[in-house]
């Protein structure tokens, strides 16, 4: 059947399954935003800016597994999606980006809105097109999709022509080729199975490739086979349930004291699906020194690149895991997960008067549905989430860890809400908040239950640590004092807005928040002196952790 491209994007978009996308429209996508009105079969939901459409089809994403979709025009609207395209570049989550750019007749004139958004963002994306001819834009779409949620997950950009999307070609329709796991061979994985059969204190660091591959099942299974205690990257919480009596936290520089003294004492490291970041390894010089490390994962390119590892398996998780337990022998009341409650009990007795921001959090898991998600903007508040928040399923946490992008979490939190239907508690700070608060009003129009607790410091809370802690108190630049009234400029958006100045705010303000199924805006009034402990100095070793006493001398 004869379709203009217009046509035939929306036709493969319902092709792949495509029930919502977000975006904004402009002057080289009017053709593809007349067709979505035309066939009125997807939710098209209008952000207030770019930026925050592609973090919502992140956020999307993220909760479902799925593909999430982002559209807009050329130019600055292209531009603006390549902050979220990075971020979930960075985290390995699957978004198809399509953008609009001028006609043939005016490509490379400098014309109106034109830019190279494929050249800009060639080393951003898994994959990017720039689609010049009609005929090619189906199979253009399908491959997008293919490439975006299969292996390594990541972004791909779709750049369409304005005149290839009114320009008419044959389209038939096809059932998408179902994405099958590669089995890994026995024979890869028995040098592996060997050496941690033989080990007596294997620790098992949980990455964010175990989400990815919907491995947290066999994740719990392996370190139950085992009884050996469990870590996790920051984006790999929720790969192991935190009520777990394995569970060791999370690890790297902000991670438990539990973690890094595991970590320093164990004689094997079995990694699933992590790339051991220099936030996770710190030191790739000193990183697991005279330890066998056994590095699971499904990008050859991530083995030996941070750490050198003793064995390797290549392949997706799920697949090598399965593999992989059968072949390990069944071990009970193993010391070293002995270890692990006495240095978790240690940490407990020894831990730190909690800060009035701490306690917030803690009180929100107990108050909050059991199935909600949480998504966090990046800094302090970030850390003390993932310290005191327990996550304890896949995909009920999302944050941009690899990027580090401050004013990810509402445009993440209206794509969690919209493709989840459940409770969204999002975590942020007052510079993270300013960065893209304009987004509120979309959670407003769209009555989505999002609970916004703003820990508000008046400071770039993390940074100012810093230089507190490294740079002699030279605060430049980091108290901000912001005369900003929160709770005023959400119910000027049309949200609930509240405030917590003490303790005893606490409970009844969380209780009145979260009961709302709307947005409602939580203003923490916490002291800038706050701190992310225990931390571990950049470089370092983890037996060089910075105490809740170091901090305060």
């Amino acid at each position: 059947m004869k379709k203009n491209g217009a046509e035939i994007l929306i036709e493969c978009l319902k092709e792949q399954g495509v029930k919502t996308v977000f975006g904004y429209p402009g002057g080289t996508v009017l053709d593809i935003y007349d067709a979505l009105y035309r066939d009125g079969n997807i939710e098209h939901v209008i952000t207030s800016h770019e930026q925050g459409a592609a973090h919502a089809a992140d956020g999307w994403a993220r909760v479902t597994g799925k593909t999430g979709v982002v559209i807009a025009t050329s130019g600055p609207g292209a531009t603006n999606l390549v902050t979220g395209i990075a971020t979930a570049y960075m985290d390995s989550i699957p978004v198809v980006a399509i953008t609009g750019n001028v006609g043939a007749n005016f490509l490379g004139r400098d014309s109106f809105q034109e830019i190279d958004i494929f050249g800009i963002t060639l080393p951003i994306t898994k994959h990017n097109y720039i689609v010049k001819d009609v005929n090619d834009l189906a199979g253009v779409v399908r491959e997008a999709f293919a490439i975006a949620n299969s292996g390594r997950k990541g972004p791909v950009l779709i750049d369409i022509l304005k005149n290839v999307q009114s320009d008419v070609a044959d389209y038939q329709p096809q059932t998408p080729v179902a994405v099958r796991r590669k089995p890994v061979p026995p024979q890869n994985v028995e040098a592996a199975a060997k050496a941690i059969a033989a080990a007596e204190r294997p620790l098992i660091v949980v990455g964010g490739g175990v989400i990815a591959s919907e491995a947290a099942k066999e994740a719990r299974a392996l370190a139950e086979r085992l009884d050996a205690p469990v870590a996790s990257t920051l984006m790999g919480l929720g790969a192991f349930p935190a009520s777990h009596r394995l569970f060791a936290g999370m690890m790297g520089m902000h991670g438990t004291a539990t973690s890094a003294k595991l970590c320093l004492e164990s004689d094997c490291i079995i990694a699933l699906g992590t790339r051991f970041s220099d936030r996770v390894a710190l030191n790739r010089d000193k990183f697991a020194v005279n330890k066998t490390v056994v590095q699971i994962e499904i990008d050859d390119a991530e083995i030996d690149k941070n750490v050198n590892v003793t064995h390797s398996v290549l392949g997706d998780i799920k697949e090598a895991l399965t593999t992989l337990i059968p072949m390990l022998p069944e071990v009970k009341d193993r010391a070293f997960a002995q270890t692990l409650q006495t240095y978790r009990a240690a940490e407990k007795a020894n831990a730190k008067p909690l800060e009035l921001g701490h306690k917030v959090l803690i009180e929100a898991a107990k108050l909050a549905p059991e199935d909600t998600i949480v998504v966090t903007d990046v800094g302090q508040h970030q850390m003390w989430t993932a310290q005191y928040y327990p996550v304890e399923k896949p995909r009920t946490f999302c944050s941009s860890g690899g990027l580090g992008t401050m004013g990810y979490a509402l445009g993440a939190s209206i794509g969690a809400a919209m493709a989840s239907g459940k409770h969204v508690i999002m975590v942020t700070g007052d510079g993270c908040f300013n960065m893209n608060l304009n987004e509120l009003s979309t959670a407003v129009t769209h009555d989505l239950p999002i609970t916004i607790l703003l820990m508000n410091n008046h400071a770039l809370g993390m940074v100012r640590q810093w230089q507190k802690l490294f740079y002699g108190n030279r605060f430049s630049q980091t108290d901000v004092r912001k005369r900003t009234d929160y709770v005023r400029f959400a119910e000027s958006f049309g949200a609930a807005g509240f405030a917590i100045e003490k303790e005893e705010d606490i409970v009844p303000v969380l209780t009145k928040a979260l009961a709302m199924n709307t947005p409602a805006v939580v203003d923490c009034r916490i002291s800038n002196d706050e701190n992310v402990l225990p931390m571990i100095k950049p470089g370092q070793t983890y037996d060089t952790i910075i105490t809740d006493w170091e901090a305060r001398k």
